[in-house]
């Protein structure tokens, strides 16, 4: 039996390497003030429904369940987050700046950097409407891959403003039933042939590949790369209005995060999303939120591509499984007063190991050197006393056993 197609077992290597994805987003969402919390795997099918329409159901792991109600394993957070707010809101004081990490599921073709479950890093920020809070929101996705050790060299936030392309087509006279379309047409036009999108975009074809060719820019974006620049953050970033999000709830600023090199999907992505928790909620709530997610799948591949992120995600993950003490039982029947002082040694918070059955000294010693352990401590004929031995410089000592964890804590 394997796994099923699109899903991953977590040996204990890939497990530390997905646990240290997680530390350092929890350690630096919390640095901006952010506050975690969760939602159901499972919700009503119709929520999404909602927010997609129905073909959203053709990418979703959904069922009847025993209660006979239509339900899916979630495939985002966002309607989940509406949900909640819309509900509790006004037992929070505003804005709220909330994170989760949990894990998705989407029934899709499997490529690079897209699998049918992933884990997820969700960022929010709701009841503020100034671009000061777009602001915060960009340069915490920044200093979240900075945490990985990655450079404005490894990355590129690149920068749109969705308003702006609502305001040219208003000006253009576009319908307003065809201004999602011409959207999701400009979304797509970097994955597709010139000839093809012009076809697409018809009357505005000509308008529309000057601004893509040329460039263009806003004052809200400009205000936004402003406010980057007095953090340092400026060389992160590239105003670039081809980045529109095909998504309809997108109403402002919106941005997408790209390796330098060019050969990863969107390492991350969101926006402003201001009238979404009224309308997937049926709430007056009408608050203004913005947000992003950033999945480990693609973050996973930078990583190990990069050679400083790979040597820093590598020497983090050997410091939180090295052991730090060793037990060695020279004598067997010294083994249940070293347990004791085992469990001493654990309950003043140090990692400890020792053998399960009685093993020859060499072996032990061999044991803990590859378990990375620091000291080894020897139970032996001069008890009361142990010899610690410090395997790094070979030094060793003798010590009393009451003396034991006063002495471990000078090299601790």
């Amino acid at each position: 039996m394997q796994a099923l197609p699109g899903f991953r077992d977590f040996l204990p290597q890939q497990c530390a390497e997905r646990n240290y994805v997680f530390q350092v987003w929890r350690e630096v969402a919390r640095r901006y003030g952010f506050v975690e919390w969760d939602g159901p795997v499972l919700e009503s099918t119709d929520l999404y429904r909602k927010k997609s329409g129905a073909e959203i159901v053709d990418q979703l792991f959904h069922f009847v369940d025993k209660g006979e109600r239509e339900v899916a394993l979630r495939p985002e957070l966002t309607p989940t987050l509406a949900r909640v707010v819309a509900a509790h809101e006004r037992g929070f004081k505003k804005p709220l700046k909330w994170f989760s990490i949990g894990q998705f599921f989407r029934y899709e073709k499997q490529q690079r950097g897209r699998l049918r479950e992933h884990y997820q890093l969700n960022c929010d920020i709701i009841g503020e409407p100034s671009l000061a809070s777009d602001v915060e929101l960009v340069a915490l996705a920044i200093d979240l891959l900075r945490g990985f050790g990655l450079t404005k060299d490894d990355f590129v936030v690149r920068i749109s403003d969705r308003q702006f392309w609502t305001e040219f087509l208003q000006a253009n006279g576009t319908a307003d039933e065809r201004r999602q379309e011409i959207l999701e047409i400009i979304d797509k036009s970097e994955r597709e042939p010139r000839e093809k999108t012009k076809e697409k975009l018809a009357e505005l074809a000509g308008p529309v590949l000057k601004i893509l060719e040329q460039g263009a820019t806003s004052d809200r974006l400009n205000q936004i790369q402003a406010g980057l620049q007095t953090r340092g953050l400026a060389d992160f970033v590239q105003i670039d209005v081809r980045i529109v999000r095909g998504l309809a709830y997108y109403t402002g600023i919106v941005f997408e995060i790209f390796d330098r090199a060019g050969k990863l999907r969107a390492i991350a992505g969101g926006g402003r999303y201001d009238n979404l928790v009224a309308q997937l909620s049926d709430s007056s709530a009408n608050l203004p939120a913005l947000g992003f997610a950033m999945g480990d799948v693609v973050l996973g591949e930078l990583i190990r591509e990069t050679a400083h992120a790979r040597d820093q995600m590598a020497k983090a993950i050997q410091v939180e499984h090295q052991i730090q003490v060793y037990a060695v039982i020279a004598k067997e029947e010294r083994r249940e007063v070293a347990l004791k002082q085992i469990q001493a040694m654990r309950d003043s918070g140090y990692r400890v190991d020792y053998p399960l059955t009685a093993a020859k000294v060499p072996k032990q010693f061999q044991t803990a050197e590859q378990l990375g352990a620091r000291f080894a401590v020897v139970f032996g004929d001069e008890w009361p006393n142990v010899a610690v031995k410090d395997l790094g410089t070979g030094k060793q000592e003798t010590v009393k056993s009451d003396d034991l964890l006063a002495h471990l804590g000078v090299g601790r």
